[in-house]
């Protein structure tokens, strides 16, 4: 392959956030270079008019880009992050437990971002929050019970897919029993198998039943599954049990490599190398390293570990490949649904009545 097909390939998998309210020339110049996605954050969100034109000038560059956000509404929104998000977040939605409720939910916010040209939401979050000392999840899951989380986890998948936008259950394998946050430092989960398939696992099982178009890997330890190495690098997490056992076939994106739970242990291109070589289809990035640099840094070291044979190619490949199918799959969801008007200035009114 050559050397140019081969930086194709290797920016085919990532997913690099940016500073601007409008796409840098570095971004432009990527999507026709092969980048396949970018994710977006509230730095970038001024209000709908703004957004719709940033994400057409993306799709000017290339019409299949995936255009990512972390949306998961409750306390984690980026559309509405200067005033807070008209939508229930998961907690509520558990609480009220209403599993039409969480669809219809799911479905206009899944129509807002797809009239704003996003294609791609890093959300639901499937986790069970079992442990009350959880510094990081909390109120951004359903709630404590794991039937609860699998059921509203896969309502909230089928709406958000069926407004057009291709869902994203995370933090795989399950990140609700842990006591440390990710972007800090390595959490432990020290469940055993069977405790893990009645809990953790339950809402995966049920967003795989519902056809989640993305899973993302949390930066978690989990012995029982792994001893040595946390999900994200771990081919037997990713491989054997998310593909294998789960029967997994869409694009299993990375939380964030920048985080420290993986960049302090592993170093920000070896982790990003090693979480490919484990079965990782998308690397997301540009939460903090949101700049050219790093792309190349790690676009070239996954150009280096191909060449020197770290990384197989057909490995490669095969990322890219399901980063493609995804994109497939956006393109026709948008082709599907009539426009719907841009989200109004009020916020959103099923939202509101939830």
């Amino acid at each position: 392959m050559s050397a140019a097909s081969l930086a194709a390939l290797a920016a085919a998998v990532l997913q690099p956030g940016f500073v601007g309210t409008t796409p840098p020339p570095w971004v432009c110049r990527w999507l026709g270079e092969g980048l396949g996605s970018v994710v977006l954050f509230a730095r970038n969100v001024v209000d709908p008019e703004q957004v719709a034109a940033l994400t057409a000038t993306l799709r000017a560059e290339r019409p299949d880009v995936v255009v990512a956000i972390d949306e998961e509404a409750g306390d984690v929104t980026r559309i509405e992050s200067a005033r807070g998000s008209s939508r229930p977040g998961n907690l509520a939605l558990g609480a009220v437990d209403d599993p039409a409720l969480t669809e219809q939910v799911a479905q206009d916010l899944g129509a807002d971002l797809a009239a704003l040209g996003i294609t791609l939401n890093y959300a639901p979050d499937a986790d069970v929050n079992s442990n009350p000392a959880n510094p990081v999840i909390g109120v951004r899951s359903f709630g404590a019970e794991p039937a609860l989380v699998a059921r509203h986890t896969a309502a909230w998948v089928r709406g958000l897919q069926t407004g057009g936008v291709a869902a994203c259950a995370k933090h795989f394998p399950g990140h609700g029993d842990t006591r440390v946050d990710s972007h800090h430092d390595l959490p432990r989960i020290a469940a055993d198998r069977a405790r893990l398939d009645a809990v953790e696992l339950a809402p995966f099982r049920a967003a795989v039943a519902a056809g989640v178009q993305a899973v993302m890997t949390g930066h978690l330890l989990v012995p029982a599954l792994d001893p040595e190495l946390p999900a994200t690098l771990s081919g037997r997490i990713l491989g054997g049990l998310l593909r294998d056992e789960l029967g997994f076939s869409g694009v299993v994106v990375t939380d964030a490599m920048e985080m420290r739970a993986v960049a302090d242990r592993y170093g920000f291109a070896s982790a990003t190398v090693r979480a490919l070589a484990a079965g990782a289809d998308a690397i997301c990035i540009g939460g903090e390293r949101a700049d050219e640099e790093s792309a190349r840094l790690l676009r070239d070291a996954v150009v280096a570990a191909v060449v020197a044979g770290d990384l197989p190619e057909e490995r490669l490949a095969e990322a890219a490949k399901r980063v493609g199918q995804l994109a497939a799959w956006t393109v026709a969801a948008r082709a599907d649904r009539p426009p719907r008007p841009r989200p109004s200035a009020e916020g959103s009114a099923v939202g509101l009545a939830a």
